[in-house]
Order: C-alpha cells, then structure tokens, then sequence
C-alpha cells in the first residue's frame, strides 16, 4: 500500500504546482481520519487542490458555496413530497460525499456553520428525525479567505477545534507560477487525463495500516508536554485542549505511514504541530502588540522542549 500512496503523491505534485508541503498534509489529514481548514487569498488553487486528490483517490467530490442566505438543509437535505407516490422522500444533501469543498465557510451564519460542523464530528445527519451515515471517507476541506471580514461569520475557537489542520496556502515562486500560467495557457492541464489511482476501499486498507505505526510512551510525553505548555506560557492566552494533542498524535502517526515508516519520531510530531496548533491558541494581547505571529510562538515553544531520545 505504501506503493500506492506514493506513486499518488508524485501524481498530485505533477498537478499541483508550489504547493508541495500543503499537499503533503492534505493526503496526511485525510489518511488520519481529520478535516482541512485552507485560508488563502483567491486564485491560488485551493479549489483545483481538493477537487484533484478527490480524482486521485476515486472517490465522490462536492462543493458548496456558502453565503449568507445558505440554510443547514442546503447542505444536510431535507424531506419533500413525492406526488406520485403520495408519500414524503428524504432528499440528501451535498454532505453525503467522500470530499467536500466547504468554499468561504466564514460567509454564512452560525447556524448554517454548526450543521456542516456537527457532522464533522458525529460523522451522521439527522433529517426530520432520522439519523443517516456518512461515508466511511468523509472528508471536509472548508476554505477561508483572510483580507475579506465584511459580511462574515468568523468561526469561534470551539468550532475551529473541530478541524485537525489549518493550512496557509501561499503564492509559488516566480518558477513554479510560471509554468501554472504556461500549462493553464496552453490548455495542457485540460488535455492531460486525470485516472484515479485508487478506490474507497484500496483507502480504507491503507487507513487500517496506518493505524499499525507505533507510538511509543517517550512520544506521548513529548506531545503532552507541547500541549501543556501552551497552558503555561504567557506568550499564549487561551492554551490547547486534550483534542489538540489527539490530532498531533494521529497526525504524526499518518505523516510517520507516508514516510514509510511503522514508527513515529519527534520529527514527525515537529513538522505537524504548526498546522495542528494555529488554529486552537490565541495569542496574548501585548504579543500580538509587538508583531509576533502564531507560528513563531509555537516554533519558539517546541524548541524549547526537551526532544526525546
């Protein structure tokens, strides 16, 4: 299986151009189970990225704009009345996919956020009183555009917690833009023909591997000892929760199974704990005053803990 997974990663890179280590922790997210907060400004492929590893994976994609008139039946379903039959029909929603594109999550009210959210976490819906199963993959990529507040709903930080990473999505060097514009240009992204490389079942087996990497007690430590301290200094404001430290863990062991190996290093945990903490602390108030980021914090902070040996 790891084969697979690797000649898939080669073929997304091909289609994605500078954005290696975002791609990378998209495959890690979906493999270990979690959801993908993307912000970045427009135009940058955050919609080509999703919709090309749903391709690769053979499995169903939806996308779902939200805005503010969007109702949590638009995206659960609802029940209608059939006519002929003269009886009422479950319809379901957009959700019921193995990847959807949440598309400016932070456009609609929190009604509407907390439907898509709930189901996140419960991996079910309930439609007039009957509850259904999602698919075994479910997976959320919800999108956010951060130079635009006017007419949105910012996600609370109990919401935010939902999701395993939040992923910052950057413009390419002038090399790799360049040759988005000449492919794009020249239609050649169109005439290449995009095959799934695996199906839904191939994923669950490779999911079920994955759950073989070992984490052993000094990882452990060292993961609770990160999460701790961001209760502890006073660099931070609000600290992470125990959820924190269950999406390093099951983040690391993913990113551990894509290296091809069956066991978690420190270096595993180091390379997804930014992802996974940016969106669960808040900084203090006189160390956003001085201009210092989230991911300098959190960086300073994992350097200064003992790295197990």
């Amino acid at each position: 299986m790891k084969q697979e997974i690797h000649t898939l990663l080669e073929r997304y890179e091909e289609r994605i151009l500078g954005q290696q280590m975002n791609l990378r922790l998209l495959l890690c997210a979906i493999v270990s189970g979690g959801h993908v907060l993307l912000e970045g400004v427009p135009g940058t492929g955050k919609t080509k990225m999703v919709r090309t590893l749903a391709d690769l994976l053979g499995g169903s994609f939806q996308r779902i704009q939200f805005t503010p008139d969007l109702l949590p039946s638009d995206i659960t379903g609802s029940m209608i009345y059939n006519m002929k039959q003269g009886s009422f029909e479950t319809l379901k929603g957009p959700i019921f996919t193995n990847v959807l594109l949440a598309d400016e999550i932070n456009r609609t009210p929190a009604k509407t956020q907390a439907a898509l959210l709930e189901a996140m976490e419960e991996k079910q819906v309930t439609i007039q009183g009957k509850t259904y199963t999602l698919p075994d993959v479910f997976f959320v990529v919800a999108t956010q555009n951060p130079i635009e507040f006017e007419g949105t709903y910012p996600l609370p930080e109990a919401q935010q917690d939902r999701f395993l990473f939040k992923l910052l999505i950057d413009f390419p060097s002038f090399e790799e833009e360049k040759k988005v514009l000449e492919k794009v240009i020249t239609n050649d992204f169109q005439k290449e023909s995009l095959s799934s490389l695996l199906d839904m079942d191939t994923f669950l087996l490779i999911r079920k591997e994955m759950e073989k990497v070992m984490i052993q007690d000094s990882i452990y430590e060292y993961i609770l000892q990160i999460v701790r301290r961001t209760r502890e200094t006073e660099e931070i404001r609000f600290g992470a929760s125990t959820r924190a430290g269950i999406s390093i863990g099951k983040a690391a062991r993913a990113w551990a199974y894509l290296e091809g190996r069956d066991y978690v290093t420190p270096d595993d945990v180091k390379v997804v704990v930014k992802p996974a903490l940016r969106h669960r602390i808040q900084l203090s108030p006189h160390i956003e005053l001085e201009g210092a980021t989230i991911d300098q914090i959190i960086e300073e902070m994992v350097g200064s803990i003992p790295v197990p040996r």
